[in-house]
């Protein structure tokens, strides 16, 4: 059955009015779940931003010499204790420093921290290089690790690029010695033309001389 006149505004408006309340709750259901996702997203972002910069602290500790290989195993009950307490974090990258800037000698040994939620948890333990067979199983997934033989990798780097920096240099230095002695030829080729067109000149001067010498000494032979 059609509406029309005042009927069928009143339908549309009534239509109309209940599904925009329909798009509302749909809307506040949505933005209500996308609100609570968005909070537990925000939370492991910075959790996230907390464990990079931490990690690049761990990166600016220096080993004594001694300390071969070093690593650190770090729960996420340390994690968050260490984020909500930054007097804790900063005790425990003190620890650090100490027990990897403390010297080990006589002999390099493989030095791993394992930090957990208390400063009760933490400890450090250290294996003769060489020996430490622990070392590399408790180590495997740890949050940090540096290691000799990425240092080694690291030598074999610069020693290689030094190398070919060598032979480029004597290369360069081999074409440049090249390009003297071929100037120098070339130098030696237009210096013996230039002498041997000064002789060819002389030569010509004095075989013309001779030549006149001669015609004037005839003249006057036939004048006597």
């Amino acid at each position: 059955m059609a509406i029309s006149g005042i009927g069928q505004n009143y339908y549309q408006n009534n239509v109309e009015t209940k599904r925009n309340t329909k798009n509302v709750n749909g809307t506040e259901k949505f933005a209500l779940k996308k609100t609570e996702s968005t909070r537990e997203l925000s939370e492991a972002e910075e959790m996230e931003i907390f464990k990079k910069e931490f990690y690049e602290d761990l990166s600016q500790i220096t080993n004594h010499r001694t300390v071969s290989n070093a690593a650190v195993n770090i729960s996420e009950a340390a994690f968050k204790a260490m984020k909500d307490d930054p007097q804790y974090r900063e005790k425990i990258l003190s620890l650090i420093q100490r027990d990897w800037g403390d010297s080990y000698g006589p002999r390099n040994c493989s030095v791993l921290i394992t930090v957990g939620a208390t400063l009760n948890e933490y400890r450090g333990d250290s294996w003769p290089v060489g020996y430490d067979s622990k070392f590399d199983v408790r180590s495997q997934n740890s949050f940090y690790k540096r290691t000799s033989e990425k240092k080694d990798n690291q030598k074999e780097l610069l020693e290689e690029y030094l190398e070919k920096r060598a032979q480029v240099k004597k290369q360069q230095q081999e074409m440049l010695n090249e390009k003297i002695a071929e100037q120098e030829q070339e130098r030696s080729r237009l210096l013996q033309s230039w002498n041997n067109e000064r002789l060819l000149s002389k030569a010509s001067i004095a075989y013309e001389a001779n030549v006149l010498t001669e015609i004037v000494a005839d003249n006057v032979s036939l004048l006597g």
